[in-house]
């Protein structure tokens, strides 16, 4: 059974109210030191959580939950871009979709429930967009990454979309190691293996992925070849002015451009699985695989989120020859 078993973080989410005793952590409650936010220790039906986020944007684009059914255990990270609304209804929404679903079905968690639900979710978003579009029409150019764990009947569920990312820490026999399994696969441009996913569904579009000031993007515009939301690399309606000039592309949108279909992998638990770190690409671009999890295999449970996103930063700030306090110091609209 997991003793530990998730750290939590999405790095620009203000998630859990507003304590700032810094005595609260230690009795489950969230606690705030400067843009980070935490909650060192909590309690749920498969074992202990720890979460943390340090707020990078001016308005908060992300959003993350742990919830427990009648089924089991749901973990949610949503890593939003281009504004809140899509990350917002994503946490509003894919939970209760998926109760409803196996409701409906009065069946256990499944692959195809997730599918479902996430289908479902992905609609129900468009729809939304739809019904502001007179009002609201940049709404179409927002949209999450979505990192979701379920623990159902001793398997866990890992469903992804975008570059969020699950990793397992796993003891290694008795010789007191730890052993760093990757669970998720990553939708970006960046990877080989996506660019070339794109251009077998493009096959007559030359400019399906781009390479910009070093970095790959679809159609020159986004990094992740999968989300919730970007309706506006979806749906034809939906990529025309009023939306920015920078988001409008000048030929037909014959096909979609982005998928909502996560990768699902199914996983039973091992008495030698330890815990579970999910979390957003923030995290992953400053520590690998394995410095994350002997991060938190060296640590007590209680703060050991909060030690991964330092350690990040204190990386980020080493990378940009900075102090770490001065890094620290940095305002939220930076």
């Amino acid at each position: 059974m997991l003793h530990a078993l998730m750290s939590l973080i999405a790095r620009c989410w203000k998630p859990f109210g507003h304590g700032d005793d810094a005595g609260n952590a230690a009795a489950g409650r969230e606690c705030k030191d400067g843009l980070l936010w935490f909650r060192d220790i909590g309690k749920f039906a498969a074992g202990d959580f720890s979460m943390a986020v340090v707020q990078a944007n001016q308005v908060i684009e992300d959003q993350s939950q742990i919830e427990s059914g009648a089924f089991g255990t749901f973990v949610g990270v949503y890593d939003g871009h281009g504004g809140p609304d899509c990350s917002r209804y994503v946490c509003d929404n894919l939970f209760r979709n998926l109760q409803a679903i196996l409701a409906e079905s009065q069946s256990v968690v499944t692959s195809e429930a997730i599918h479902q639900a996430f289908r479902r979710t992905e609609e129900g978003f468009t729809a939304l967009v739809s019904e502001l579009w007179s009002s609201r029409p940049q709404i179409a150019t927002t949209g999450t990454c979505c990192l979701v764990g379920v623990i159902c009947r001793q398997t866990l569920f890992v469903a992804s979309l975008g570059d969020s990312r699950a990793v397992l820490g796993r003891r290694v026999g008795n010789t007191g190691g730890m052993a760093a399994i990757q669970l998720s696969t990553e939708h970006n441009a960046n990877f080989e293996a996506v660019r070339q996913e794109l251009k077998e569904l493009h096959p007559n579009d030359p400019q399906i992925v781009v390479l910009k000031h070093g970095v790959w993007r679809v159609k020159g515009i986004i990094q992740v070849s999968r989300s919730i939301g970007d309706v506006y690399m979806k749906h034809a309606q939906f990529n025309r002015e009023p939306i920015n000039a920078k988001f409008r592309l000048p030929e037909p949108m014959n096909m979609p451009f982005l998928s909502a279909n996560p990768t699902i992998l199914s996983h039973p638990l091992q008495p030698n699985d330890s815990f579970l770190i999910f979390a957003s690409d923030g995290l992953w671009e400053h520590l690998s695989n394995d410095q994350a999890v002997d991060i938190v295999h060296s640590s007590p449970c209680a703060g050991s989120a909060k030690k991964l996103v330092k350690a990040a930063l204190q990386e980020a700030a080493r990378k940009r020859e900075m102090r770490y306090s001065d890094l620290y110091k940095i305002d939220k609209k930076f």
